[in-house]
């Protein structure tokens, strides 16, 4: 048995889904965080079944290609029930969506989550009325808390067994008997494609490109009366056929809410406008972005300093206790030295950074302050020439690049996505913000970690005029749909910050170990020394760093937290400062956060803008690293 789960964005359907099958997908409080399918065998009440949790979607007829991934599921995978997750203080925009469903002609159970919100905006909802209306299970329920999530699955299976199906709404009589005599044309050749008829013929009269290249390809001949019809739909409207069909849905959706529902006054301003006059005012929003960012890189830099000094001086006593008790000049010393710098790197020195990074960083996803902020940033993004929706795979990418490429997909064009893509790159990931707060602000000081950030900052704006005067086109403006403000759930965040944690201990912690027990191997080869001198005329040369650095850089493509750990093994002492001067910590440090992204990034590159764009992004980064790094040798003479 496959249950799918379907809903406009933001609408809770990634945390209903974790609440039952484990924590297996990012949750934010952001819209579009999902952007491809996740699958999970779930058990329920003795009941196995296959769910899987579907990008969000508003239209069947949406361009967006997450959107268009979740229509194909729904019309190829042919679940044997589909969730319908509405968000019930939206429930007149959320139901436009279901009727679409309902022309899907598949079993369906409705979710009316968020129940508390609507309750805060004074909304009630006759659940037994709507269910009646739609002619399929209607569930309440509040997944952040757990509540209705049992009956609503319990519906779900029973659905699914009796094959039971919803009503259809028809629209007024005029657009109607064209729908219908369309779907007379369409019975034989939407039986042959397994599509249900109503649904095709809809398609057609909305100007879906995919469905019209079916028809031609089955029936062209029906192009013809295709364009007939849509012709007499507009004509007595005034309005193209799509927007007649998009406008008779939206009215039958408002007309069913008014049906089931009464909406209650409220006397003063909520909450959320109060607190937005200020966070997403044109002047002081900016100021508040800065205070937080601020904030938020003082927390991380506060904590990681204070756990990262009592465990590296931990694992230097135990170092000092193996040179006392071992004989330095065998393989196994070399193998078990190996062996504890790279347990050290990740206990020492990523994990007091990366764990604060990721708690701060999902307190703000799930508060729902990062939309806020990414509207502020949509007239910034425009001065660059970006689509507004770029600072979504921005803010992803301050997590992790990979899934911020991956969410590049959300752009409608080629352009678009390419120069997102590329730009994403430059975004310090988690473990790049590791090595920004290990090495600059452990040793230099908080305030070079936020000049990083700023200079950081400076060069995706430069490098996306740049992008964009090579590649020239108007961006459209971005519409993002701002959620509402909510309580951090604590076993959600600690859930996310496990998921986003789980793969640097399971999948880079065994790297850097191996990395460290191969540097130690290479030492006591002496291949080491070769290697950095091979690379010395650039990294010695050029950017007056220590020879034994190459090497470090080398491994930092794999894995960019290796970069730093690996400096403890060539460096062979955990106190940088003392065989690197502040310039020479500096420089390293922004070389790391601009050169080659690691191979997990740059295999996402090539899957989504090609091997062609994957190399341009490999020399620009390159590039821009060698002369930012030269910049600040300048800076740093001059100083």
């Amino acid at each position: 048995m496959k249950i799918a789960l379907i809903g406009q964005p933001n609408c809770g359907k990634s945390v209903l889904f974790n609440s039952v099958a484990g924590y297996k997908t990012a949750v934010s409080n952001f819209p579009g965080t999902t952007v491809e399918y996740v699958c999970s065998d779930v058990c329920i009440d003795l009941e196995e079944f296959e769910l899987v949790d579907l990008p969000g979607i508003y239209s069947f007829s949406s361009p967006e290609k997450h959107e268009l991934l979740t229509r194909d599921y729904l019309l190829n995978q042919k679940p044997d029930a589909v969730i319908n997750i509405l968000d019930a203080s939206v429930l007149s925009r959320s139901l436009e969506l279901t009727i679409e469903l309902l022309d899907l002609d598949i079993p369906l159970v409705v979710c009316l989550n968020m129940m508390d919100e609507a309750e805060r905006k004074g909304i009630q909802i006759d659940v037994e009325h709507l269910s009646s209306d739609l002619g399929v299970p209607v569930v309440p329920a509040i997944s952040i808390r757990g509540q209705g999530i049992p009956e609503l699955f319990q519906a779900a299976v029973e659905v699914a067994r009796a094959g039971s199906k919803g009503k259809s709404f028809h629209f007024s009589r005029d657009v109607e008997e064209k729908v219908a005599e369309l779907m007379s044309f369409l019975e034989e050749t939407a039986d042959a494609v397994r599509l249900p008829a109503r649904l095709f013929a809809l398609q057609l009269l909305q100007r879906d490109m995919e469905f019209e290249a079916l028809l031609r390809k089955l029936k062209p001949k029906l192009l013809l009366d295709v364009e007939r019809l849509r012709t007499t739909i507009s004509e007595p409207h005034g309005r193209p056929s799509d927007m007649v069909v998009s406008s008779e849905r939206h009215s039958l959706a408002m007309n069913l809410f008014e049906h089931v529902a009464a909406v209650k006054p409220r006397e003063k301003r909520s909450l959320r406008d109060r607190v937005d006059k200020y966070i997403m005012h044109p002047v002081l929003g900016y100021v508040i972005l800065g205070l937080v960012l601020l904030l938020f890189f003082s927390l991380v830099f506060t904590f990681g300093k204070v756990v990262e000094t009592p465990l590296l001086a931990l694992f230097q006593d135990l170092s000092g206790h193996l040179s006392e008790h071992m004989n330095r000049e065998t393989l196994i010393f070399t193998v078990v030295k190996g062996l504890v710098e790279g347990f050290s790197g990740g206990i020492a020195i990523v994990l007091p950074y990366l764990v604060p990074f990721l708690l701060c960083l999902s307190l703000l996803e799930d508060i729902g302050y990062l939309p806020r902020a990414a509207f502020l940033m949509d007239s910034i993004m425009h001065r660059i020439g970006l689509h507004g929706k770029s600072i979504i795979p921005f803010v992803l990418g301050y997590g992790c690049n990979v899934p911020a490429i991956m969410g590049v997909r959300i752009l409608e064009r080629g352009r678009d996505r390419f120069i997102t893509a590329v730009l994403s790159t430059f975004i310090p990931c988690a473990a790049r913000t590791t090595i920004i707060f290990a090495v600059v602000a452990f040793y230099l000081g908080p305030l070079y970690a936020v000049l990083l950030y700023l200079i950081n900052l400076l060069v995706i704006a430069i490098a996306g005029k740049v992008l964009s005067r090579i590649m020239p086109e108007i961006t459209p403006g971005m519409v993002l749909e701002i959620p509402s403000y909510k309580a951090p759930n604590i076993w959600a965040v600690l859930n996310k910050i496990w998921f986003r944690l789980r793969e640097f201990i399971v999948i880079a912690w065994p790297l850097l170990i191996a990395g460290s027990l191969i540097l130690s191997l290479f030492d006591y080869l002496q291949l080491s020394e070769m290697i950095n001198r091979i690379f010395s005329p650039f990294t010695s040369g050029l950017l007056g760093l220590p020879e034994a650095v190459s090497i470090t850089l080398i491994f930092g493509i794999l894995r960019k937290e290796l970069t730093v750990i690996m400096l403890v093994q060539a460096l062979g002492t955990t106190d940088f400062a003392a065989v690197m001067s502040n310039e020479q910590l500096f420089v390293f440090t922004v070389f790391s956060l601009f050169y080659i992204p690691c191979l997990a990034t740059l295999g996402m590159l090539r899957s989504v803008i090609g091997n062609l764009g994957m190399g341009f992004a490999l020399v620009v980064n390159t590039s821009v690293g060698t002369v930012i790094a030269l910049i600040s040798r300048i800076f740093f003479r001059l100083g």
